[in-house]
């Protein structure tokens, strides 16, 4: 098991999918951006799947650049059934074994990253999806598009929680552009190989998913908290605090992901995450607080030159549909997820990286 991931966590993710991921058994999945935050994860689920489930072994290929996947990503640890090929998903990729599940997670989600690679940005999303859904059509595999909720932009208040039906509001001429407008494309792709070439296609639109593993240079508000909380600094709340987003702890996030690699109706896009409770940024510093019991410093500041300007002030999904169509429930609780998240990174962050 990763040193950088909690055990009980791989094993309640496990638990909760396996009477639905006996149809993994025998399988060889393709993972995109394998070596990532999400993608570690599920290298570990897979392994524990195979030891204690299936009764036939998936086979796991995993593809990764190593541009964004950071020190951790880099820390292969050998598992049978599981094979890892240093690929960029903008060049072709040719495979000489049938290949059955195709997942392409591989893309640059921390808006300090994408700022700062806006066309590898594009390319990923665009070039790299249109290869890997070439790949699956070649094959006849099932497959998954991570795109994100950045696609709903700042939405209408009217339209939160968001649904999958609601078009979003987004600039396509701004430093948010090249991550929104490339997952927007992505999904197009998607549609069109599904509409016209007969491929089974799902989309997932995450929601804020956080947990153990995430990198402290992530940028994104959890870790950068517990990186400044690790190293006795004050908070730093961008803008006046007041935007809201919901959270969703990885086992629930990784659970709904599950679901719709195995179940998803072909052609549906799902959003993931918890839709409660939609909290704003100065309230999380106050359920940080009575979750680790003690108080806090945090400043309001300006966002910093490097963070995307337009950031959306609301950001809840709907998931009814994941619900009726997939069964999907999450489980933990915000106080319980950031509970294991700030232990676990109180053990493993160093300190403002």
């Amino acid at each position: 098991m990763s040193n950088f991931l909690l055990p009980s966590d791989t094993e309640e993710i496990a638990n909760r999918i396996s009477e639905k991921a006996v149809d993994f058994s025998g399988k060889r999945i393709l993972m995109t951006g394998g070596r990532g935050f999400l993608g570690r994860h599920f290298v570990d689920v897979f392994n524990f799947l195979n030891e204690e489930v299936l009764t036939e072994p998936a086979q796991l290929v995993i593809l990764d650049n190593f541009i964004s996947s950071g020190e951790e990503g880099r820390k292969i640890q050998k598992y049978s059934n599981v094979e890892f090929i240093e690929h960029d998903v903008i060049q072709n990729f040719e495979y000489d074994k049938k290949i059955d599940y195709i997942i392409h997670a591989a893309g640059i989600a921390s808006p300090f990253y994408y700022r700062a690679n806006p066309m590898k940005t594009l390319d990923v999303a665009i070039t790299g999806t249109k290869n890997m859904l070439k790949l699956a059509e070649e094959n006849n595999a099932r497959f998954t598009f991570f795109s994100s909720s950045e696609v709903y932009g700042d939405p209408d208040p009217k339209h939160v929680p968001m649904q999958e039906s609601y078009r979003g509001n987004v600039s396509s001429m701004g430093p948010r552009a090249c991550y929104d407008e490339s997952k927007r494309v992505g999904e197009t792709l998607c549609y069109l190989f599904h509409e016209y070439n007969g491929v089974h296609t799902n989309i997932i639109r995450p929601f804020n998913v956080y947990g153990p593993g995430m990198q402290e240079s992530d940028y994104r508000v959890l870790p950068n908290f517990a990186s400044r909380i690790k190293a006795g600094e004050p908070l730093h709340v961008y803008g006046q605090g007041g935007q809201t987003r919901t959270f969703c702890y990885l086992t629930d996030a990784i659970v709904g992901f599950l679901l719709i690699f195995l179940r998803g109706v072909a052609g549906e896009v799902y959003n993931i995450g918890n839709p409660k409770p939609e909290i704003s940024i100065v309230d999380l510093v106050k359920r940080i607080e009575m979750v680790l019991g003690k108080s806090i410093p945090h400043n309001i500041v300006e966002y910093p030159d490097s963070y995307p300007a337009d950031e959306p002030m609301r950001r809840a999904p709907d998931i009814r549909k994941a619900k009726l169509q997939l069964e999907y429930e999450p489980q933990v609780e915000l106080n319980e997820g950031l509970r294991r998240f700030f232990a676990w990174s109180s053990k493993n962050y160093v300190g403002l990286v």
